[in-house]
């Protein structure tokens, strides 16, 4: 059974969230402010993070920021803000989906679905892979990544969009390619948002001085990744 932890300060919005995700069978608990959803990632063990970008202590964007810096968890951000540019403002933070207020609470549920299926490891495949001697290792089955020596903490999106890409070194992929490997084939998002994904790992896995970056761009065409395993 998966568990949700649902962040507002609203709390009909809380409830509402919580009563639909437990007749479809979710976990849930509740967070009315940033604090007490880090208090709660640190503490607990969810599968997802709702988390709305108005709290009374700070913006969403400050909480996603800071999870993301000790934990993976998808986050499904809620926002009145509908503009591209605060949706890939959130991405860039991490958040793995994206939803704008007013919202059909049936619709969190089939987001909220469709991110645990897209992050199930189950679905990725049992090996380990490694690249320019060492420099860059990918272990399919648990996610992890390391670059130089480092531990790099991905979200799921990004695991599967590195892993897609790692699989078939120099095969270049068009953004919508990569939209439904990464995040599903019932994503209906703008494909652009792939962009934005791609710049977070290239971000974390910043190879040494010297190095090309293992994401590539092709112009026109799309992306493709650099180096034989």
């Amino acid at each position: 059974m998966a568990s949700v932890l649902i962040v507002d300060d609203e709390p009909l919005i809380r409830e509402s969230l919580a009563s639909y995700l437990q007749r479809e069978g979710y976990e849930t608990s509740e967070a009315a402010s940033g604090a007490e959803a880090l208090r709660h990632v640190r503490e607990g063990r969810f599968d997802l993070v709702v988390l709305d970008l108005m709290l009374p202590d700070g913006s969403g964007e400050e909480a996603c920021r800071d999870i993301r810096r000790f934990s993976p968890v998808p986050v499904l951000m809620l926002t009145a803000k509908s503009s591209a540019e605060s949706r890939l403002r959130g991405l860039a933070l991490g958040a793995d989906d994206y939803v704008a207020k007013p919202f059909d609470p049936r619709e969190i549920v089939a987001r909220i679905r469709a991110i645990l299926r897209r992050a199930d490891p189950g679905s990725l495949l049992a090996e380990r892979l490694s690249f320019r001697g060492g420099l860059l290792e990918l272990d399919a089955l648990s996610g992890e990544a390391r670059c130089a020596g480092r531990t790099v903490m991905l979200t799921p999106a990004e695991q599967r969009l590195l892993q897609a890409l790692a699989r078939r070194p120099r095969r270049v992929f068009a953004r919508d390619e990569l939209a439904e490997l990464a995040l599903g084939p019932d994503y209906e998002g703008d494909v652009r948002t792939i962009d934005q994904h791609v710049k977070n790992i290239r971000q974390k896995l910043e190879p040494p001085a010297g190095e090309p970056p293992f994401i590539e761009t092709v112009y026109g065409r799309g992306y493709r990744f650099g180096g034989e395993p």
